[in-house]
């Protein structure tokens, strides 16, 4: 059997999180059971909802246990199987966490099409990251045509999503990004219909200049100064999905500073965990697969080369280096 390399969670961290929170070890794989299978891992996901979960307190989720593997999703492949329902070359999508190998009977797994959609995407737009878009989009900001929709982190996994989403629902999307290279790239190859950049030195005049009708629907992932902004452009009875509030991760939480807008302009705010939702699931999946296998829906990647270097890509992500999804890729 293989030997695995894995990233475990050694100490939780006070404010920004650092590499010292992190260990990569290599253990024994274990000898295969009866009903078991070995998947090689090609592709991990970093997600900014682990650095939640690398906090004890109170959540939506249990914490990351520490002096364990840290959690995540995976992409791979069969390498070994004791199991009929799973041979040796089936692509699979799995929770196996920050790591190279992982052993399962196959409960949780999920069996992918490689041949029509790059491994790599079921991580991505036809993953949780793209029915978490379809989900806050659709259920929650129920876009109508000639409406206005915008996003934060527009370049990065969810967002990239939701605004071609509000595209092909008729309405017009404006995104929220971190400088003028993913601006571009959200209105030159997304095709929204303008981007902010969040680090304007006059975020509220560019967010006027482009949003002239102001804003129905608003698909939140950052929070602090952004939401600040927002909010006064939103229309009234306007729909906000609230997915994330990644500007106060690394330390104390950031209030809104203008909470009367949700009063004044009598706002739906729902904040949404997509795992509680699975029964939209094989939709979402089927219109999201469809769009990425047809070339409707464009997304981007970047790829850090190796676990041993997983966390500091997470760490990165968590800054906003990196651009569109964040994975780290297993095999040569």
């Amino acid at each position: 059997m293989p030997r695995n390399r894995r990233v475990l969670l050694v100490s939780r961290p006070d404010g920004k999180p650092t590499e010292d929170n992190f260990r990569l070890e290599t253990v024994e794989t274990p000898a295969l059971a009866e009903g078991q299978l070995l998947v090689r891992n090609h592709w991990l996901s970093l997600d900014p909802y682990m650095r939640g979960r690398m906090n004890e307190g109170r959540s939506y989720a249990t914490p990351q246990p520490l002096n364990d593997t840290m959690q995540g999703q995976t992409a791979g492949i069969v390498v070994e199987s004791r199991h009929p329902s799973w041979p040796v070359g089936t692509p699979v999508l799995g929770g196996f966490g920050w790591q190279e190998y992982g052993v399962s009977d196959g409960t949780g797994l999920r069996k992918l099409d490689a041949n029509a959609i790059p491994l790599s995407a079921y991580l991505g737009p036809v993953g949780m990251p793209g029915v978490t878009a379809w989900y806050g989009l659709n259920r929650i900001i129920e876009p109508k045509e000639g409406e206005t929709v915008a996003v934060s982190a527009a370049s990065g996994a969810v967002g990239m999503i939701v605004g071609q989403l509000a595209k092909r629902a008729g309405a017009r999307a404006v995104g929220i990004a971190g400088g003028p290279d993913k601006c571009r790239y959200v209105v030159d190859t997304l095709r929204f219909d303008a981007c902010v950049d969040y680090k304007s030195s006059d975020l509220n005049a560019e967010l006027r200049q482009a949003c002239p009708q102001g804003i129905d629907g608003y698909f939140e992932n950052v929070g602090g100064r952004v939401m600040d902004a927002m909010l006064p452009r939103m229309n009234a009875f306007g729909r906000i999905a609230l997915c994330g509030l990644i500007a106060g991760y690394n330390g104390a939480p950031i209030p809104i500073g203008n909470p009367s807008w949700l009063l004044i302009s009598r706002l739906k705010l729902q904040g949404f965990i997509i795992s509680e939702h699975l029964d939209i699931w094989p939709q979402a999946l089927k219109e999201l697969g469809a769009g990425v296998a047809s070339g409707a829906i464009r997304y981007r990647e970047s790829v850090a080369q190796g676990l041993e270097n997983a966390p500091r890509a997470f760490l990165g992500m968590l800054e906003g280096q990196n651009f569109g999804k964040q994975l780290v890729k297993l095999t040569d």
